[in-house]
């Protein structure tokens, strides 16, 4: 990102103890699959502290959400879930920007209102902390989708149906796993989605359409040359969807591309000519 500019008084450290001994809160921002070991090793100066989820995605081994995991490892933990539409590239050169954050403690939501609203922010609040932090890791699933069809040069009406019925899928699995259905329709879901599906800031979607080019998976990570939480996604959500029994074609298809070597262009067709149904 070189618009960004980091002002004087943010300091980096590299000792937990330093950072933590006198913070208000704490925003944890690792990747997914890193979430438990990190937090594993501050965990024991976070005290009262809130920690605040800025991470989108699951734990792939446990099928856990990251409020389960921090949870699991310190049931006192006071969590939140910051999630939105949020390209960072935007957020960092003060591009208007939306994000909800969610909690079942009130003085959380407060607190990070009061932080960081400003003419370039605004903070919604929300008491659903499920069905924001599920919104935003299953959102990347159908942008990786989203790229994909980018990738084999499909057009607007694609786009416009995958967003479309990507996000009635995750609803219905995100409502089954304890989310509230209106919140997915909100910006951890709808907002998020739209941002992810479209913009070419996003690694999902490039991994995506590398994919569609004809690219391996291996290929793909190498290119991204980032962590990519839609490939863990994707494997999480299809067990989800078969351990609850939640129709998922677009998910499941995505997962057939990926692990199972069906051609895109196959992939395509087969959810196109699938049995009639009524919306």
């Amino acid at each position: 990102m070189p618009d960004a500019v980091i002002t004087e008084n943010i300091t980096c450290y590299t000792n937990f103890e330093e950072v933590l001994i006198d913070a208000d809160f704490i925003l944890h921002v690792t990747p997914s699959k890193f979430t438990r070991n990190i937090f594993k090793q501050y965990k024991q100066y976070v005290g009262n502290k809130p920690v605040i989820i800025c991470s989108k995605g699951f734990e792939k081994e446990s099928l856990k959400t990251l409020d389960e995991v921090i949870t699991e490892e310190m049931p006192t933990a006071k969590v939140g879930v910051l999630s939105g539409p949020s390209h960072a590239e935007e957020v960092s050169t003060g591009i208007p920007t939306v994000l909800v954050v969610a909690s079942k403690y009130p003085e959380i939501l407060t607190m990070i209102q009061d932080t960081f609203m400003c003419e370039e922010m605004r903070i919604y609040t929300s008491n659903d902390v499920k069905g924001v932090e599920l919104g935003g890791a299953l959102k990347n699933i159908i942008a990786f989708c989203a790229g994909v069809a980018a990738g084999i040069g499909l057009g607007d009406n694609t786009f416009a149906a995958l967003i479309t019925r990507g996000l009635g899928e995750l609803a219905r699995l995100g409502v089954e796993l304890g989310g509230e259905k209106d919140t997915f329709y909100g910006l951890s879901g709808l907002g998020d989605l739209i941002v992810t599906c479209l913009s070419e800031h996003s690694r999902n979607r490039k991994a995506g359409k590398l994919i569609g080019q004809g690219k391996t998976l291996e290929e793909t990570k190498k290119e991204v040359g980032m962590v990519i939480e839609s490939i863990d996604n994707i494997e999480v959500a299809y067990e989800l969807c078969k351990i609850h029994k939640i129709d998922m074609p677009i998910v499941e298809t995505v997962y057939q591309v990926i692990y199972e070597n069906l051609n895109p262009q196959e992939a395509v067709k087969n959810l196109m000519t699938r049995a009639k149904k009524s919306e």
